[in-house]
């Protein structure tokens, strides 16, 4: 398999499981057969785009330290494509509260698109805006390379990556330039939907066609080297495109799965590859001069303590998938394809897009969990 199924429709896929989870419950009672079928807007929400977070003290700790601030006023560009009353709103509420803590008290500003949020946030209209991780990564070079192809292969990496950087002296890769990433929350691994299980082997790629998104610098890389055909889509009509056949590959989380109704283009010959190659996130980036200088160790603080919960969200999702539609993929198949994608990350990194401290970093966990992999002897290391 190929990052491409990750990378270009795949990018995009996420959802900040807490504000979720609530509402899913919430909803589902009322419909459980229909409703989230009803609401593509709340799907592409969810669905949207692999996770660092700086561990601090206890919330009392928090709470105690900050309780003697003065509070001041500031504006939060809000993305949620549902609107005021949708789950992105939903758990924002829910920070505001805990901003307060922190001597902040934010407003929000609701915006059904993430691209016009973030012009907002560029134009000084708003000092915080919560963005998948590919449209975050303009402001941090560093949380903009956790989503590098095949560098974070699974869930175990990932929690192993967010304890080695829980110390408060990572805090300044959450800093470049005038902003700050103030929160980053794992939104599920993504996974290559094939609409033909043989499409699992590299060599069964070329010519076939794949969703692709306009901000995803790696999927040109990518496509030269397999000889998938990119089919541009969007937010809203890859996961369309998929279930009707119309290309032949895209990603997507697990969450996707029952929501989207994606067994449509699943069957009769689809699968799932399940060996997940990229970690979507969701991040908050704040524009640090104008809220208090301990807001953004704060805020990580904050939403670290839902990782557990997050991660357990995000199991659940796979493991209630029909184990049908899940495709193995051998040990010799995944050694040809990791060096193929280690190979493509440090062409990205030459290239400027993947911070290579980042790199080295998930190179060392990587290592450190499976010393057998070739890259953990080979000379040009990440």
């Amino acid at each position: 398999m190929t990052n491409q199924q990750l990378f270009s429709a795949g990018y995009f896929f996420g959802y900040f499981s807490k504000c979720f989870t609530g509402y899913f419950r919430t909803n589902s009672r009322r419909n459980p057969t229909g409703y989230f079928r009803q609401s593509w807007l709340l799907a592409t929400l969810l669905i949207s785009s692999a996770a660092l977070l700086i561990s601090f003290p206890s919330s009392a700790a928090i709470e105690s330290r900050a309780q003697d601030q003065p509070i001041q006023s500031t504006n939060m560009c809000l993305y949620d494509l549902i609107g005021q009353n949708g789950p992105m709103t939903s758990v924002m509420k829910d920070y505001q509260t805990q901003a307060l803590n922190w001597g902040v008290h934010i407003e929000f500003k609701h915006y059904a698109s993430d691209r016009l949020a973030l012009e907002d946030f560029q134009s000084g209209h708003c000092d915080l805006v919560n963005l998948p991780g590919i449209r975050a990564r303009s402001f941090n070079h560093f949380t903009g390379t956790l989503n590098a192809i095949g560098a974070i292969p699974d869930y175990q990496h990932l929690k192993l990556i967010l304890n080695t950087l829980s110390s408060p002296k990572a805090a300044k890769f959450m800093q470049q330039d005038e902003y700050e990433i103030a929160a980053i929350v794992p939104t599920g691994a993504l996974f290559g939907f094939v609409i033909d299980k043989e499409l699992s082997h590299p060599d069964k790629l070329s010519g076939k066609k794949i969703t692709v998104l306009d901000n995803t610098p790696e999927t040109k890389y990518l496509i030269e080297q397999t000889g998938l055909i990119p089919v541009p889509s969007t937010i809203n009509n890859a996961i369309q495109k998929f279930n009707n056949h119309l290309v032949d590959i895209t990603g997507a989380p697990a969450v996707a799965f029952e929501l989207l109704e994606m067994h449509r283009g699943l069957e009769p010959d689809g699968g799932i590859i399940n060996w997940p190659l990229h970690q979507s996130t969701m991040q908050l980036v704040i524009r640090k001069s104008k809220l208090p200088e301990s807001f953004g160790q704060l805020s990580r603080s904050y939403v670290q303590q839902q990782l557990e919960h997050s991660f357990e969200l995000l199991n659940t999702f796979e493991q209630n998938i029909p184990a049908k539609y899940w495709i193995a993929v051998n040990s010799d198949i995944k050694e040809k394809w990791s060096e193929k994608h280690r190979a493509s990350r440090l062409h990205l990194r030459n290239q400027g897009i993947y911070h290579p401290t980042a790199l080295t970093l998930f190179r060392k966990v990587r290592c450190k969990l499976t010393p057998s992999l070739t890259e953990c002897s080979a000379n040009n290391k990440e």
